[in-house]
């Protein structure tokens, strides 16, 4: 078998294809695909617990820590005591995080729509579906070690 017809491959390749796009994209606005993303898993009115973000991304803590860190230096966002539980910090956008926050969703949803524009929904809904059993794979659900080559 050839690596181009392996699953991983096409869509290691595929990501990797995405996210040059996206980190395209956030650079003419002085940022980066992994600070959109984040921006997106920020409640833009009621901010958002830290430790909710880096599940939400798929992020070691160390990580997001430095992700955060970075986007605090920007004037991205600000963090603040949690008025309920003080022992947990919320993550707040300024000003000018809600505005690269429209740029991150506005490349997001222009991204989508000329993937549409040239994939039927009926080949999205197997794509979605294939995409669900490959994690079912990944997760542990249906062993692949016991599947014959």
């Amino acid at each position: 078998m050839k690596k181009e017809e392996t699953i991983d491959f096409n869509i290691k390749s595929s990501w990797h294809a995405i996210s040059r796009m996206y980190n395209q994209q956030a650079m003419r606005y002085g940022g980066t695909m992994s600070i959109g993303f984040a921006l997106l898993n920020i409640h833009s009115e009621e901010g958002t617990r830290a430790t909710k973000i880096a599940p939400l991304m798929g992020l070691e803590t160390r990580s997001l820590t430095r992700l955060l860190k970075s986007m605090e230096e920007k004037g991205l966002i600000f963090k603040q005591n949690d008025e309920v539980d003080k022992r947990s910090v919320k993550i707040f956008l300024t000003k000018d995080g809600k505005k690269m926050k429209e740029k991150s969703r506005d490349t997001v949803l222009n991204f989508n729509a000329a993937v549409r524009s040239v994939v039927s929904s009926e080949e999205l809904e197997v794509f979605f579906e294939v995409i669900r059993n490959v994690n079912k794979v990944i997760e542990g659900n249906l062993n692949y070690e016991k599947v014959p080559v």
